[in-house]
């Protein structure tokens, strides 16, 4: 069989970058319940049309169907039906999060708190830090009918917990970027704004194409005067730790007679979220007004966050609040949440070096085969070792005892065992343990012995931070 060609997009990691990816879920997930969010899972594929509620992602969707249609589905169906039968594959967790919040909502008790960690597929173009298969990382709290704004507060601070956790292992700091929907529109719309969505549009783009192009798009796609436009990049310059950015948006809104309701609810609002990040996470959580989030489900706080020092990954957590995306009509679930891109922040860590597996495979242990004919010695060892949760494996070949000591140092197990037995000349030998790093070996009895705590599994630590 020819080599295969690698698709993109698909990350594979080898096994110590799956030990990483697997520490990263585990600690995200004991932080997740500790405060609380039950864990769910839903189905890789959802309705077409529901898939496509976000709108602009109709060209990442990846549509599924059958190699071999069904006769009958084929023939005897209208296009429309067809189209009403297709599935997608899931592209963010949020949409099927909805869905199942309607589907279950007699089940379930409000407010209703989640995590869930899965897969999802995006057909956009492969770079850095974007693929087209990704695990994420959700967390979500839904309510019934209303939502306590105090959730917009305790969502980000959770998620900076999570991350802050990881700091142990070598993940650089994160910085999480909050903004108010309510603070944006009552602004714009104090101004004499209207299109508040083509203005959040243009100042959405605001890191990737500079202030200048911003005001061009603003001028002729929100229909803004060069004043307006001027007025709008001020208030997206505006940032802080402290409540004072609250003063300064008023000061600017009153400078530009821009001073809403809306505005002043949005402040309120943001001012609560500063000043409680400011006491629980200090430095971690930064009021920023230029940031938007594209989609327009969300009505309150939006929240990006960034690696300091990689910030030019982009954001690898998102999300925000929304009143309107789970509703079947009589009721509405209003809810707020977040998003974390694992596979994004995993192979940053990787690709620079950041943090690094211990060693390859989980064995702390590699029972020493001395012949073939007494394989079932060294079985006998690796099961006594097992039984009390030492990670054990067999050497595979009853090879020169050098050549079995190679074989775990690649694979960075860290002791050897050789069982007891006797010697050609009649001489009974013990079990002994070899630390292969250090060359020290002692006698052992399978029935008691430890390795070190450090040492029983494979650990993930910081490793050396490249350019």
């Amino acid at each position: 069989m020819a080599r295969p060609t690698p698709l993109s997009g698909f990350p594979e990691w080898l096994p110590d970058g799956r030990l990483v990816e697997q520490h990263v879920l585990d600690s995200l997930r004991r932080t997740f319940e500790l405060h609380g969010f039950a864990g769910i899972e839903t189905r890789a594929v959802e309705p077409l049309d529901q898939l496509l509620r976000k709108g602009e992602t109709s060209k990442e969707v990846y549509v599924l169907r059958r190699l071999q249609e069904e006769g009958d589905g084929a023939e005897g169906a209208s296009r429309g039906d067809r189209a009403e039968k297709q599935l997608g594959l899931h592209f963010d967790l949020t949409v099927p999060f909805a869905r199942y919040v309607l589907e279950n909502a007699g089940h379930l008790a409000f407010p209703f708190k989640r995590y869930q960690i899965q897969k999802v597929w995006r057909g956009e173009r492969p770079q850095e830090g974007r693929f087209r298969e990704f695990v994420q990382a959700d967390i979500d709290v839904v309510g019934a009918g209303d939502l306590p704004y105090h959730y917009e507060v305790e969502l980000p601070l959770v998620m900076a917990e999570a991350l802050g956790e990881l700091r142990s292992v070598g993940v650089p700091p994160v910085r999480i970027l909050v903004n108010n929907r309510k603070v944006a529109e009552g602004f714009y719309r104090g101004l004499g704004l209207d299109d508040v969505e083509a203005v959040l549009r243009s100042i959405d783009k605001l890191d990737k194409v500079g202030p200048d192009e911003v005001a061009r798009l603003l001028v002729a796609e929100a229909g803004a005067t060069a004043e307006q436009a001027s007025a709008c990049l001020e208030l997206a310059s505006i940032s802080g730790e402290d409540v004072g950015v609250v003063d300064r948006v008023r000061a600017l809104a009153e400078a530009h007679g821009a001073s809403t309701a809306l505005l002043e609810t949005g402040l309120d609002e943001l001012g609560a979220l500063v000043a409680a990040a400011a006491e629980r996470a200090p430095g971690v959580v930064v009021a920023d007004l230029k940031i938007a989030r594209g989609l327009d489900y969300y009505t309150g706080s939006v929240y990006e966050t960034v690696l300091v020092g990689h910030e030019h990954l982009g954001s690898i957590c998102s999300g925000g609040r929304y009143d309107t995306l789970a509703s079947d009509g009589a009721n509405t679930y209003p809810g707020v949440g977040l998003s974390i891109g694992v596979s994004r922040l995993v192979s940053r860590l990787l690709s620079a070096g950041l943090v690094r597996a211990t060693r390859a495979v989980p064995s702390a242990v590699l029972v020493a085969v001395t012949d073939e004919a007494t394989r079932a010695d060294s079985d006998r060892v690796a099961a006594a070792l097992r039984a009390r949760g030492i990670p054990t494996d067999v050497a595979p070949t009853a090879a020169k005892f050098g050549k079995q000591i190679r074989f775990a140092d690649r694979r960075g197990i860290p002791f050897v065992w050789f069982p007891a037995g006797v010697t050609a000349d009649g001489t009974a030998t013990t079990h002994q343990v070899k630390d292969i790093r250090s060359g020290d070996q002692v006698e052992a009895d399978p029935a008691s012995w430890e390795p070190p705590t450090g040492d029983r599994w494979a650990t993930v630590v910081a490793g050396e931070q490249q350019d």
